[in-house]
């Protein structure tokens, strides 16, 4: 292939090639469960404590990014929150069994989502150059890189990041031999890949996964030239790349860059 049709393939990780959403929403039913218990005949719904943690776990994950205590301590403060509303004191023992309920989501066994080793062979076959771009730490990341063997498709092109955000996707792109021309990012989180994405002047694949946490979901505005493609599957990846390729069009859902959820 040559160099003008190669293009540059930056991945997302975590619900793009692999699962992870799953895991903290079962989580979160566990520890929903453990505080209507808890609070119980104090007039406390579910939906109220569920709502509350959200509102905790993005305000810490917007501040410090994605650091693997914050969500156990979410799970800590949304506790202290409604034992000091309902004028309780907050256990010692409650929150130890919260932190170890909320560390636990790191310890659970990864799944690639259908078609992830079909689409990074057939893209890697075609001659495409694969990057892998993700947030966390560095530790529980490369974990799961491993434990799916990824550097076989990614090499050395691995990015973990504490925060994902324009800064970090510039500074990636600028310190690396990218042609933004042919340059895209794949990935689900509207906030994270493809805000920054479109900054940048690069284009992107927005892969719309059911049950979206609520963080990644913004509204999307630019003024650049570079394209957004939406679609529902890994699978769906190559035939947009290669009908942009072609100059045909593509027959699955096309978004102008003003794009709203």
């Amino acid at each position: 292939m040559s160099k003008t049709l190669t293009q540059q393939i930056i991945f997302d990780l975590d619900d793009t090639l692999v699962h992870c959403n799953i895991y903290f929403d079962q989580i979160l039913d566990e520890f929903t469960e453990l505080l209507s218990g808890w609070f119980a005949n104090t007039g406390i719904t579910a939906e109220e404590i569920r709502a509350k943690q959200i509102e905790i776990d993005i305000a810490g994950v917007e501040q410090i990014g994605f650091i693997s205590t914050h969500f156990p301590q979410s799970l800590i403060e949304t506790y202290r929150y409604f034992s000091q509303l309902l004028g309780l004191e907050a256990g010692v023992a409650q929150e130890e069994q919260l932190m170890k309920l909320g560390m636990s989501v790191y310890d659970r066994e990864i799944e690639a989502y259908p078609g992830m080793t079909q689409t990074l062979n057939l893209l890697r076959s075609q001659g495409h150059q694969l990057h892998l771009y993700t947030g966390g730490e560095s530790v529980i990341q490369q974990r799961k890189i491993d434990q799916m063997r990824l550097t076989d498709y990614f090499e050395e092109r691995i990015y973990i990041r504490r925060h994902k955000n324009e800064d970090a996707l510039e500074e990636i792109l600028t310190s690396g031999p990218f042609d933004r021309s042919r340059t895209w990012m794949i990935g689900n989180s509207l906030r994270t890949d493809i805000m920054p994405a479109l900054s940048a002047g690069i284009h992107s694949i927005y892969i719309k996964r059911p049950n979206e946490w609520s963080f990644n979901l913004v509204e999307l505005k630019h003024d650049t030239k570079s394209e957004m493609y939406t679609i529902s599957a890994l699978e769906e990846i190559p035939s947009v790349i290669a009908n942009k390729l072609s100059l045909s069009s593509y027959s699955g859902v096309k978004h102008s860059a003003a794009f709203s959820n």
